[in-house]
């Protein structure tokens, strides 16, 4: 059984003492320009955040600022290009009436139990108000140690930093719910990693950087202050779920079941998400409990990819030898932290715990078939058909068993199903494979099945990108960035995904799959 399984469930969680964390005391600007005038985190309880000071850089330098999202939030980017803003964002300055804090959370990583995480190299700024009224998160990455550093030194190099920017930029052009990058920033400095690298630090947005790693953290709190204690202690994970609904849940507020809900909206939410990374061949790389957003946004990018040849049991991260966050995996791998994220919601169902277990159940049991929903009919959209029936599910199992043999091209081939589609040669696409005369013949019935209306093929179209971040074209754009101080190729790369379901002819090598010596096999996270 593993640790943190209830039954179904068993919780066996170890705690930090009680003066790990430590309030830095420091002297800043507080110039009323800034607009990141809110902390809402510190409506939490106090064990689920520390106040932390970022680490000085020595000569920071802003690389690049994400004039789109900031038009898309309608906040006015004058600020963010000011010598305040720059010394601020580098973490050479506060705000001391909105001092960064760290977040506390734990997680289970790669299965295995670690009591304490939290954001060892992230200061959360705090929110800014969008012109809709809404509120993102502010947080730096690679600003330095923090409480929760756990011995590293808190940066960022920059090949991280412009892998999550890039990557980050890549799922919001894919329409797929992420966090953000408002800003990359050089330091100056030089982190030792494998070798020496250049330092930056991301200035992140997000939705919510609440992690089911959030609520096991203060689950273990409680669980921690009920064995210490003759009386039983207020509930942390109650005041966490409680802002989380207020914060970002609102409708569930009137609920009479809100805690089974907020499961269940989680779920809902998470299962969508995997099917859209998966539908455009997307891997995450490290989904642990601590990088599951609980508002359902891609978070943490790391040993992520978008594959190229299908193959479903591919994985990008350098330690994931077992296959535990392969492309096929990331459903029942979301389930899984599910239910660890249900294990610490159980006393607010109900009082008594058996009930509490079946009504945590019966939400859990939605997500496989929400997840097969939402997968399936992406799956029809970027076949072209209107129905899934027997003779296009038949079908589509066979064109994927070919995509798998022959190791084809997960993006190119359905790019070019879609130019067929389009009224263009099937040669193309049939070339893609070994056996030409049973692909063409696939080919032949998936043309008589197929939707011919102008609608299913704009839908065909919006499903099936031209091209995606590849990871070669990743790499060569932090290549050139860390050896060169070349952003060119990085900024090119950002134009290009921000539409990837239109290509220019002169960025048509950024479709292309890599040359066997251009190919990638894994990717690592940079802490």
């Amino acid at each position: 059984m593993q640790s943190g399984e209830h039954k179904l469930f068993e919780l066996s969680y170890g705690f930090i003492g009680p003066n790990y964390f430590v309030i830095m005391n420091t002297n800043t600007d507080t110039s009323d320009d800034n607009p990141i005038r809110y902390q809402h985190y510190r409506d939490l309880p106090a064990e689920m955040f520390a106040e932390s000071m970022p680490s000085q850089t020595a000569s920071p330098t802003l690389i690049e600022l994400n004039e789109n999202l900031l038009e898309q939030l309608g906040i006015e980017s004058s600020w963010f290009v000011s010598q305040q803003a720059l010394s601020l964002l580098s973490g050479n300055s506060i705000n001391e009436d909105n001092r960064p804090i760290a977040l506390a959370y734990s997680g289970h990583q790669f299965g295995n139990w670690s009591a304490l995480l939290g954001d060892g190299r992230a200061h959360m700024l705090g929110q800014l108000k969008t012109a809709e009224g809404e509120y993102f998160d502010v947080q730096l990455k690679g600003s330095g140690r923090t409480q929760f550093s756990r011995g590293g030194d808190g940066r960022a190099t920059l090949g991280s930093v412009i892998r999550e920017y890039l990557l980050s930029e890549a799922m919001m052009g894919l329409g797929i719910p992420t966090t953000r990058s408002i800003a990359l920033l050089t330091t100056g400095d030089t982190v030792a990693r494998e070798k020496l690298n250049p330092g930056a630090i991301l200035v992140r947005s997000a939705q919510s950087h609440l992690r089911v790693g959030s609520f096991q953290f203060a689950h273990a709190k409680t669980a921690h202050l009920k064995s210490s204690q003759s009386q039983p202690s207020i509930s942390g994970v109650k005041a966490l779920a409680d802002f989380t609904i207020a914060q970002h849940f609102p409708e569930l507020e009137q609920s009479t079941s809100k805690y089974l809900d907020l499961l269940s909206v989680v779920g809902t939410r998470q299962a969508t998400l995997i099917a859209k990374w998966m539908l455009v061949g997307f891997i995450h790389g490290v989904m642990n409990t601590d990088n599951v957003s609980i508002v359902g946004e891609t978070i943490d990018f790391g040993p992520c990819a978008f594959m190229d040849e299908y193959n479903p049991q591919k994985v990008f991260s350098s330690i994931d030898t077992q296959g535990r966050y392969a492309w096929d995996q990331q459903p029942m791998i979301a389930q899984w932290n599910l239910t660890r994220l249900a294990e610490t919601l159980l006393p607010l169902f109900d009082d008594n715990e058996e009930k509490s277990i079946e009504m945590a159940q019966h939400r859990l049991s939605e997500f496989m078939p929400q997840f097969q929903k939402s997968f399936q009919t992406g799956l029809m959209l970027k076949l072209g058909f209107s129905e899934s029936n027997d003779q296009t599910q038949q079908l589509t199992s066979e064109l994927l068993s070919a995509m798998q043999t022959d190791g084809v091209d997960f993006t190119v081939f359905f790019n070019n199903l879609t130019g067929v589609a389009q009224g263009e040669s099937k040669q193309v696409l049939i070339n893609l494979f070994n056996d030409l005369d049973g692909v063409s013949k696939l080919v032949d019935q998936w043309q008589e099945l197929r939707a011919k209306d102008s609608d299913s093929l704009l839908a065909m179209r919006q499903a099936n990108p031209v091209v995606i971040a590849r990871n070669h074209q990743v790499q060569f754009a932090i290549d050139a960035a860390v050896e060169k101080n070349d952003f060119l190729p990085f900024r090119r790369l950002c134009r290009v995904l921000a539409n990837p379901y239109l290509m220019d002819s002169v960025d048509d090598e950024l479709m292309k799959p890599p040359k066997s010596e251009e190919r990638v096999t894994q990717t690592f996270c940079g802490t």
